[in-house]
């Protein structure tokens, strides 16, 4: 068990202190210059079944007898078990190399990357000191009354989180203690897995939890760590006259009749900026407004009727990979660094903005995106500006050479072909909704 104030620090009055002379965990994963690690997913998606994916010097304890089944010994995933054994692209088979591992058994799995962690671990207690802005994200968070680890967001289909613990490195002392034989340090993992509506099965189990984790555990649901008024939960669709727009923060994740959005901001008199969670996918640029008039089509009338016109440039100004870069130092194509300079004047002069008389859905600006891209705003984070399910989107500015702005991975790239597009995204509808002040 950690102390309160220091994760790296075993509490005094917890039997584990005993280890203090022994190990010192390595929490987190940090590699300087290196993105996050890769992993191969699991064969084995029968929730009822614990067998996880147990290799190398890991053994799962559930596998036949007690970490024994008499042919892996307890391991229950391929590969060594270490540290960059795996790397993008590599595929695998279950079966193909005379094991047939827990699962599907001939199911071929392709490696994967882990989430980026945004801050390092810490204990309930050091996340209570951060800004209610930094309280969600991709990092983890240990109640040091119970040792249960929570990830500080919610996991998207497809997603892993990054590593809690990195390795366990033994001092001196261990060789001093044991004369003869030899030492084995295991750590016990246990994992749970809920869906946002039964998140209180953390808070009813029966353990000592700390006070604050009611709090902590809603603020993840929500989206946000504020307190934004009497509006419906985050998958609770409601219709538009059940929303306090006004009292909602940027980055709020709202289902209103049958769509999931994301607030981006109060635009002032009643006006508000909300835009679609996931993208409509196979969209290429060349046909993205027919997408989007086909998506509007079909809103129900009582969000249509809530809509306000704006007003879209016959040209939109477009602006190169060249002329934008060079970038921010807050991460990979975060922000232009002179984005006040005269060669983005055209390009930064197209903001949407309430106007005309067309009610319409419409793809965001490359001048846009910049202005919510800030710590306050909807896009603190490159996660945050990634679509649901980390899905890439379009941007409505194209590039003089025939390509068209877009986000991955949270980063701005101008690399899209006109007519390219795959399922992994594509345009992301935005609104300019009314509800009146009083």
């Amino acid at each position: 068990m950690p102390s309160a104030t220091d994760i790296n620090d075993r509490a005094n009055n917890n039997a584990s202190n005993a280890f203090d002379r022994y190990s010192q965990l390595s929490f987190g994963w940090s590699r300087e210059g290196q993105t996050a690690p890769w992993y191969l997913p699991t064969f084995n998606h029968d929730n009822l079944d614990q067998r996880t994916a147990a290799a190398g010097h890991a053994r799962d304890w559930i596998a036949g007898g007690g970490a024994t089944d008499g042919s892996t010994d307890g391991t229950t995933h391929p590969g060594e078990g270490t540290d960059g054994f795996w790397s993008s692209g590599t595929s695998y088979t279950n079966g193909s190399q005379s094991i047939t591992w827990p699962g599907s058994a001939t199911a071929t799995r392709t490696t994967a990357q882990n989430l980026e962690q945004e801050r390092a671990p810490m204990t309930i207690e050091q996340w209570e000191t951060l800004p209610d802005e930094n309280k969600v994200g991709n990092f983890w968070v240990i109640d040091q009354q119970t040792g249960w680890a929570y990830w500080a967001n919610r996991l998207e289909p497809g997603e892993a989180t990054s590593y809690l613990l990195d390795a366990a490195v033994m001092t001196d002392a261990i060789e001093e203690t044991v004369f003869n034989g030899f030492s084995y340090y295991a750590i016990n993992v246990e994992s749970e897995l809920i869906s946002p509506d039964q998140r209180n099965e953390f808070l009813n189990d029966g353990g000592n939890n700390h006070v604050l984790l009611a709090e902590f555990l809603t603020g993840i649901n929500n989206g946000v760590m504020f307190d934004d008024g009497p509006n419906p939960a985050p998958n609770e669709s409601s219709a538009p006259s059940e929303f306090n727009f006004s009292t909602m923060r940027p980055g709020r994740i709202f289902t209103m009749a049958g769509e999931q959005y994301r607030y981006l901001e109060d635009m002032g008199n009643g006006d508000h900026m909300i835009i679609r969670n996931d993208a409509l996918r196979n969209v290429h640029f060349s046909n993205q407004e027919v997408a989007l008039a086909s998506w509007y089509g079909g809103l129900d009338d009582t969000v249509q009727a809530i809509v306000r016109p704006v007003v879209m440039p016959n040209n939109v100004p477009s602006i190169s990979e060249l002329d934008a870069s060079p970038w921010t130092a807050g991460g990979v194509r975060w922000l232009p660094l002179q984005w006040n300079d005269n060669r983005f004047d055209a390009v930064r002069g197209d903001r949407t903005v309430v106007g005309g008389t067309t009610q319409r859905a419409f793809a965001l600006s490359f001048a846009d995106v910049v202005r919510l891209s800030t710590a306050a705003g909807p896009f603190p984070t490159h996660r945050a500006r990634e679509a649901a399910d980390a899905r890439w989107w379009q941007l409505r500015t194209p590039t003089p050479d025939g390509h068209a702005w877009g986000i991955s991975e949270g980063a701005l790239f101008g690399r899209s072909t006109m007519t390219g597009s795959n399922s992994h995204g594509g345009v992301r509808p935005a609104l300019i909704i009314h509800q009146p002040t009083n």
